[in-house]
């Protein structure tokens, strides 16, 4: 009796007691999984490494699973653009940025911005130990283009820019009439007896961009007349001229 009445009690126990081990595990398991997902998902285009498929201007390339990435800080020629036709050393750019990244893994780094208004990605893009977006500048194959609020490595691009274009390298040399880039450092003045303050700027790529005292590259901005910059009284006019507001004015 004493036997069956242990046995009973045990089996009575071993329904009511079950081990905790096992769904404490599961749990835990399910919650690191949730954890890696939702993280792989934020990140997925931020520090991850890609391979380039190809290169579609000097400054723009398409990673695997077909997203568009357009390099930070720089500019190059235009190749690409319909509308416009193939501008000085934008051939060469291009073929240079194949050389440095087409079928090479390369790793992203965003800044702020995470896409234009083109939904393409932008990006520094590095690979192995190259910076390339530097690495264009530094040889001649881009112009410092820094565009607020993605500035982290704008002083880098603008010593490299200067270096390249005192040493005539690429470009510089190529391009007799190369324009400067808005994201050099420059100093604007105003003409004189000129009440009209807005600075109607042409950037590289031949867009006319109009910049009030307030906008972030007033300062930085000088207007050359001969190029075909202006000089505006009122936002009216310069839209009217063809000008459009920079994207950086408050």
């Amino acid at each position: 009796m004493i036997l069956l009445a242990g046995i009973g009690i045990g089996l009575k126990f071993g329904k009511t007691s079950p081990s905790p081990a096992i769904p404490l595990a599961v749990n835990y398991l399910s919650t690191q999984n949730k954890t890696a997902r939702e993280t792989n998902g934020q990140n997925k285009f931020s520090t991850d490494m890609f391979k380039v498929i190809r290169v579609i201007d000097g400054d723009t390339i398409e990673i695997e699973g077909g997203e568009r990435v357009r390099y930070i800080g720089i500019d190059t020629a235009e190749t690409v653009d319909p509308r416009k036709p193939v501008q000085c050393f934008g051939m060469e750019a291009s073929a240079k940025n194949k050389e440095l990244v087409e079928g090479k893994t390369a790793r992203l780094e965003k800044d702020i911005t995470d896409r234009d208004k083109y939904n393409r990605l932008l990006r520094y893009v590095y690979v192995d130990d190259t910076f390339v977006n530097l690495e264009l500048v530094k040889q001649g194959f881009a112009y410092s283009y820094s565009y607020p609020p993605d500035i982290k490595y704008q002083e880098q691009f603008v010593k490299a820019q200067q270096e390249a274009r005192e040493a005539r390298r690429g470009l510089w040399n190529a391009c007799p009439a190369t324009p400067e880039p808005i994201s050099a450092p420059a100093v604007s003045s105003t003409p004189n007896n000129n009440p009209c303050l807005i600075k109607g700027n042409i950037n590289t790529s031949g867009e006319k961009i109009y910049h009030l005292s307030g906008c972030g590259s007033y300062s930085k901005t000088a207007i050359d007349e001969k190029r075909g910059e202006k000089w505006f009284c009122t936002e009216t006019e310069a839209q009217t001229a063809g000008w459009r507001k920079a994207l950086n004015c408050p």
